[in-house]
Order: structure tokens, then C-alpha cells, then sequence
């Protein structure tokens, strides 16, 4: 048996281990001996819990100690980073008041309101206009715009001047020769005894000669019958220089022959026909119921006109 229950209980609720006892026999625990031990642990069980040494002061105090040592130490760090920004960013700039003198200096100067100077009293007089300065280059041309409305109808204007009246240009003449002619010489004008047309008198029947009064452009025609057997040789001629020629071979018959030119004409311009001596005998044919040869010409256009 070795020792009693009792004494193996007590050494188990000594120890603290656990508050419920243990026993290594428990069935031999039997009758009155099982209820009064279970009595007695009833009464004792209150006594051993207590017996405990219990601190519930200091157990708080060092729960609440170990906190605090964390935040101081948290709050040193905190404080010396902050002062290591303030070396390297600039002061920040304070509110003060105007009228209060400064405390301490500040990094940036204080405003100083300056007063207000009224410019239109310091105004003086007007000067005189300057020079005109030279004009500009002219810039690139724009792109044109679009056409506008029609803009209303204006008035009537009044009557004008009664202007000169106008003008009209005309000079033709037209003349012709019934004798026949036989030049010996070595220039001989062709003289015309017939006048059909002679507007205004500018063709001359004794000289046989045009004289330009309306410059412009003329147009001139010679018509001559020839002679058979004999030569016929003319130059119209254009002050004193022959211009064009009519010439017609000796034949066996005579016939017909024409020359025709335009010329531009001057104011006292002369124009007319001549015989040219060649080395056979010149001649032209008519007779006196008949007319051969003609000598016509006529003014087409004014040279104001031109």
C-alpha cells in the first residue's frame, strides 16, 4: 500500500501542476473510505487554489510597461526623421501680422505694400506728331473671298454734256484716159482726161496726181489696154519710188492687163503713174469712144481708227 491517499493527494495539489487529483489505484478506493475522501477534497480544493501566490498588479504592470518602452522608442525615431527633412527641405514660411514688429527672421522677405501713384497727374502735354516712317514690304496676296450680294439699284445720274458729233472719214476717186499714148521719153506721167469719182478734189486732172489730205490705209487699182506689136511697161508710184509694176510683152494682139496694191498714207502723201522708156516703144491703146485705161483708188481706214 506504501503511503495513504491522503498523502498522495497532497503531494499532487502541493505541486500546482493541476487542480484535479490523480490517483494510482483508484479501485481500491471503495465504501465509506471513497465518500469521505471526496469530502475532504471538496473542503480542501478551495484552499489549495488559493494558496497560489497571486499577483494580478505586477502581471498588469509589466503588460502595460512593455507597451510603453515600444512607443517611446517609435517616437524618437519619428522625431529624429522629422528633423532630418527639416535639414533638407526649406523652412516653411510663417503668418505674421503687419503691424506686429518680427519675432525672428524668416527665410523669405515679408511683403511691404508700396503705395499707389496716380499716373494721370504726373501726365504732361501732348507732343508733336512725328515723321511717317517708311512704308512696309507688302504681304503675300490672301485667297479671294466669295462674291457678294447685289447691293440695291442707285439713282438716275444727270444728263451729260452734249457731246461733238461724229466724225467720218472718206476719200475715192476714180478717173480714166480715152487717147492713146506713145512714150519717147524716159519717165512720162500718165495724165487722165475722164473723171468719174473725185470726192473732196483729192485727185489732181492737170499734175495726175492723188495728194493724201486723210492719212490711213488706201487701196489703189490700175487697169490698161496694151498694143499689139508694141510694149507696155508703168510703175505705180509712191513719192517719186516706184511701189508696183505693170508690164506686158509685145504680142500680136492686145488685151487687157490690171495691178492693184494697198498702201498706208500720210498727210501729203503723193501717189500716181508713170511710163517707163524701155527698149522698144511704150505704148497703151484707147480711143475716144471708149475708155481703157483707169486709175482708181479709195481710203479703207482712218489711222485714228488703227
Amino acid at each position: 500500500m506504501g503511503s495513504s491517499p491522503r498523502k498522495a493527494w497532497l503531494s499532487t495539489a502541493g505541486s500546482g501542476s493541476s487542480v484535479s487529483p490523480t490517483f494510482s489505484h483508484p479501485s481500491r478506493m471503495e465504501g465509506p473510505w471513497a465518500l469521505s475522501f471526496l469530502l475532504l477534497a471538496c473542503l480542501l480544493l478551495p484552499d489549495s487554489t488559493l494558496s497560489q501566490p497571486s499577483h494580478p498588479e505586477e502581471e498588469q504592470g509589466e503588460a502595460t510597461r512593455a507597451p510603453s518602452h515600444r512607443h517611446a522608442a517609435r517616437a524618437e525615431r519619428d522625431h529624429e526623421k522629422y528633423h532630418r527633412n527639416l535639414d533638407r527641405q526649406p523652412p516653411r514660411s510663417q503668418c505674421v501680422r503687419c503691424c506686429d514688429p518680427p519675432m525672428h527672421s524668416s527665410a523669405y522677405p515679408m511683403y511691404q505694400p508700396l503705395p499707389h501713384i496716380n499716373i494721370t497727374i504726373l501726365k504732361g502735354e501732348k507732343g508733336d506728331r512725328g515723321e511717317r516712317g517708311l512704308q512696309g514690304k507688302f504681304g503675300k496676296a490672301g485667297s479671294a473671298g466669295s462674291r457678294g450680294h447685289t447691293g440695291p439699284k442707285g439713282q438716275k445720274g444727270s444728263i451729260g454734256a452734249t457731246g461733238e458729233a461724229c466724225k467720218s472719214h472718206y476719200a475715192a476717186f476714180s478717173v480714166g484716159r480715152k487717147k492713146s499714148l506713145h512714150s519717147n521719153d524716159y519717165y512720162q506721167t500718165l495724165l487722165f482726161d475722164t473723171e468719174f469719182v473725185n470726192l473732196y478734189g483729192h485727185f489732181n486732172m492737170f499734175t495726175g496726181k492723188f495728194y493724201c489730205y486723210v492719212p490711213g490705209i488706201y487701196y489703189f487699182a490700175l487697169n490698161v489696154h496694151t498694143w499689139n506689136q508694141k510694149e507696155t511697161y508703168l510703175h505705180m508710184v509712191k513719192n517719186g519710188v516706184e511701189v508696183v509694176i505693170l508690164y506686158a510683152q509685145q504680142s500680136d494682139r492686145s488685151i487687157m492687163q490690171s495691178q492693184s496694191v494697198m498702201l498706208e498714207l500720210q498727210e501729203q502723201d503723193e501717189v500716181w503713174v508713170r511710163l517707163f522708156k524701155g527698149e522698144r516703144e511704150n505704148a497703151v491703146f484707147s480711143d475716144e469712144y471708149d475708155t481703157y485705161v483707169t486709175f482708181s483708188g479709195y481710203l479703207i481706214k482712218h489711222s485714228g481708227e488703227l
